[in-house]
């Protein structure tokens, strides 16, 4: 498995997976998540531009997974890590982690942060074992605080979410 930066050629896979793992969301009564439509072509070119999307692959074939990541308040912030179900439970997801807080540390930036829905699995309980936890409202930096509002706005809280971050 390689981890390496996403190429435009790839950005209608990269929706492919988001809407593949979108799809066990439905099975938990959260259809507007499953149905909710992956980034935008514009906005996965942004992320490659700045360096943030970034891809897994199995040798020469098409990503399996794939992450996208900026900088919030002087950490790298996860917007967005999805794999595809086909190749779910292989510690894919992880490992993109793990090569953004090697890159991130390589830059000097001290953490990793994100946010997430609490209850589903394969999220915040996810992300603590990956050795993240749980921000207490006073920790929320400015920009953790206008990602929530966004999220708020755009009817996320709906189900409880979570900031979280990771020192590295």
């Amino acid at each position: 498995m390689r981890m390496r930066p996403a190429t435009s050629d790839e950005f209608p896979r990269l929706q492919e997976i988001e809407r593949a793992a979108g799809e066990p969301f439905r099975a938990l009564g959260m259809s507007e998540i499953a149905d909710d439509d992956p980034p935008a072509l514009e906005v996965l070119e942004e992320y490659r531009r700045a360096g943030g999307a970034w891809v897994a692959v199995d040798g020469d074939g098409p990503p399996l997974a794939y992450l996208l990541h900026d900088v919030v308040d002087g950490a790298a912030h996860i917007e967005q890590v999805s794999v595809h179900p086909a190749a779910a439970r292989r510690g894919i997801g992880g490992r993109l982690i793990e090569d953004l807080a090697v890159r991130a540390a390589a830059v000097g930036l001290p953490a990793l942060t994100l946010t997430t829905f609490v209850e589903i699995p394969w999220n915040a309980p996810y992300y603590s074992r990956l050795g993240f936890r749980a921000l207490d409202e006073g920790e929320l930096t400015e920009g953790l605080r206008e990602i929530r509002q966004r999220e708020k706005d755009l009817g996320l809280d709906r189900w409880p979410r979570v900031c979280m971050r990771r020192t590295i």
